[in-house]
């Protein structure tokens, strides 16, 4: 029986040491070449059988024959969709390898991908990282062994944040407990402590990986003979376009043809031009005739049209139809829209499905997705949504980017390349839009204003009174009646005119002229009155008075005033 290489996802934090551990195994410094320290793009590293045995002397000690030909490791940007790669029938990903700073625990980004991880049901185990910043730590050959002899004050500084990550990883559904602690690898998560650092722990962490996949990934390893994969991102190099990818099963040859997920529910049908292999410990390519599971690739295609990141693609063998009915079931079951929702778009696949979870979790629905940037058709699909739900007339965009001069009007628009950062201002948007909608609602009742009657602006002393004020709280809106400090009515007001434009409304801190009829300003106003109000009845004043968090500080201090105001003739108004 063939069997391929388990595909390892390495996923974590941004800066907690994903690829610095990585590189521990590969014996490299990519990680200085990142910009910013920080993984730019998806990278793949084969790292074969012989070198397994050569980094991980436990394997020979502990008398383990190792079966399985190697690992395929996928180092992650820090956002979840790359631990959202798909192939049938679930995560691309064999095992993960969730990187946690020791001292740091659980962060926003490591619980985004223990959701994604324990929705795609994917096995992981935890490199606690970063355990040479625990201060007077002492390195020894062995982590056990490093746990066990270390000064009292150092062992309880690594026993606190221990017992701390582990509280809360339970919180999130998972038992777990350090490696060589565990009897039931199926019941409870393995916790490696190392230092990327001092490479310490790196040679435990492996010898788990290969415990683990020869233990309980064997079955799932046989090699198939229906050759799939999937489109990992468009490349483009000097002249030519290269689709770097994951061939997770099977074999493929330079000339085979092969079909690709599309959005549409056609695939897309092309030749395979050239084939270029990732090397072993390698970031280079080498031009190869055909290639094996598990292993990345760089193919030339000789149709690229509507190809994007993320999609599925498997040899064709005259099985057409039946590849369609699968990437129709694989693909459209995946990003299934709802009834209602707002509009989401993201760069791939796999950006897209991370989305979609996340999003399913924190209860928001969609009811159109697509992949690539945010397009004028989007715009219209959000603006229908103003009539329906103004709460969803917004665009949410993982990763992608605007097209150039959009005209947005009211639609929101939200981008992000760090998907939990995208939900965080999602839902801050979503709760300031539904506080504007209950307070409009509750504002189409009555409205709260207060005027400052502002005496050096009298354009007309009757027949309509027509002088300057000050909107000081609130809204003033035409034929809105007003009373003074005595709870004289004054007036509906007639017109208000801002920046000598006729407008229908003023809001708090604009200047505007008013236009009050039946009312003579030398008699009515000019000596007594300093300020106007809304004139509200009882029974809206109670109303305001229950949905105050809705209102603004001067709003609440203006309706105050208006209560004070009334219960000089009426004691108990309001109450």
């Amino acid at each position: 029986m063939a069997i391929r290489q388990p595909i390892i996802t390495v996923a974590g934090h941004v800066d907690h040491g994903k690829t610095s551990i990585l590189d521990c195994f590969r014996q490299s410094a990519l990680q200085e070449l990142e910009s910013g320290g920080i993984t730019q793009k998806i990278s793949f590293t084969r790292y074969p059988k012989e070198q397994i045995l050569k980094s991980c002397p436990l394997i020979e000690k502990s008398k383990i024959s190792l079966e399985i030909p190697g690992f395929l490791f996928i180092d992650t940007p820090g956002h979840a969709a790359f631990t959202n790669l798909r192939k049938r029938g679930g995560a691309l990903a064999d095992l993960a390898i969730l990187v946690v700073d020791i001292k740091e625990g659980i962060k926003p980004q490591t619980a985004e991908v223990i959701s994604i991880l324990k929705a795609n049901k994917t096995p992981f185990v935890i490199a606690l990282n970063k355990i040479d910043t625990i201060s007077g730590w002492q390195k020894k050959n062995s982590i056990k062994e490093a746990i066990e002899s270390q000064a009292q004050h150092v062992y309880q500084e690594f026993e606190t944040a221990l017992l701390t990550f582990q509280g809360s990883l339970h919180s999130h559904g998972f038992e777990s407990e350090l490696y060589f602690k565990i009897d039931d690898f199926t019941k409870t998560v393995a916790l490696v402590p190392c230092s990327a650092r001092t490479k310490q722990g790196i040679d435990e962490l492996l010898f788990v990986l290969c415990g683990l996949s020869q233990k309980f990934l064997t079955e799932r390893l046989e090699l198939s003979k229906e050759p799939r994969g999937v489109i990992l991102e468009i490349k483009k190099e000097k002249s030519l376009e290269w689709a770097e990818t994951i061939l997770y099963d099977g074999q493929i040859s330079e000339g085979d043809e092969i079909a690709v997920a599309t959005l549409s529910g056609n695939p897309l049908v092309s030749k395979i031009r050239s084939i270029q292999e990732i090397q072993p410990l390698s970031t280079k390519f080498k031009s190869v005739k055909k290639a094996t599971a598990a292993t990345g690739l760089r193919l030339q295609l000789t149709n690229k049209d509507d190809l994007v990141s993320g999609m599925p693609f498997q040899k064709l063998q005259d099985n057409i139809e039946e590849i369609k009915e699968a990437f129709k079931k694989e693909v459209s079951e995946s990003i299934r829209p709802d009834k209602e929702g707002i509009i989401i778009k993201a760069d791939s696949l796999g950006s897209l499905e991370a989305l979609i979870t996340l999003l399913k979790q924190a209860n928001v629905k969609f009811v159109k997705a697509g992949i690539g940037p945010i397009s004028k058709a989007d715009v219209i699909s959000a603006k229908a949504n103003l009539k329906i739900n103004s709460l969803d007339s917004m665009i949410v965009g993982f990763n992608v980017e605007v097209e150039e001069g959009l005209e947005l009007d009211n639609i929101k628009v939200i981008t992000n390349p760090v998907v939990y950062r995208l939900i965080e201002k999602l839902q801050e948007w979503r709760a300031k839009k539904k506080a504007e909608m209950e307070k409009e609602k509750l504002m189409g009742l009555a409205n709260i204003c207060k005027l400052e009657v502002l005496p050096q602006y009298v354009f007309r002393n009757s027949n309509p009174a027509i002088f300057g004020a000050r909107v000081l709280a609130g809204k003033l809106k035409t034929n809105m009646a007003l009373i003074d400090e005595k709870d004289n009515n004054i007036a509906r007001v007639k017109a208000i005119q801002s920046e000598r434009q006729s407008v229908q409304e003023a809001s708090e801190g604009q200047e505007i002229a008013l236009s009050l009829p039946g009312v003579n300003y030398e008699r009515q106003i000019k000596d007594d009155t300093r300020f106007l109000y809304a004139n509200i009845s009882e029974s809206q004043f109670k109303t305001f008075k229950k949905n105050k968090d809705l209102l603004s500080s001067s709003e609440i201090s203006t309706l105050q005033e208006i209560a004070d105001i009334k219960r000089r003739k009426t004691e108990d108004w309001g109450n």
